[in-house]
């Protein structure tokens, strides 16, 4: 599956759509530019934000410390920003 990002000043962003309090975990698919992302935990004190992090963080092998959520933080869209790569593997 080939992934929409754009580059940005530390790496790359991408758009990607939460499903929070799913029965399945990990990306799904792609919803227009968007991936979608099933998490298990609810959107309640970063729990599906933390398990996002995770997911890319497994799925992409890069660190986690390298994922950071740039917009969206309590909403389901959100902007995820890479750092230091180039192009998602």
């Amino acid at each position: 599956m080939q992934v929409p990002f754009k580059r940005s000043k530390h790496g790359i962003a991408l758009k990607v759509k939460v499903e929070p309090k799913s029965s399945r975990r990990g990306i799904s698919g792609l919803i227009g530019d968007s991936l979608k992302v099933k998490v298990h935990a609810p959107p309640v004190g970063g729990a599906a934000n933390e398990e996002l992090i995770e997911i890319l963080s497994k799925e992409f092998g890069i660190r986690k410390s390298a994922i950071q959520i740039v917009r969206g933080n309590s909403s389901k869209d959100k902007i995820i920003e890479i750092s230091g790569i180039d192009a998602l593997p």
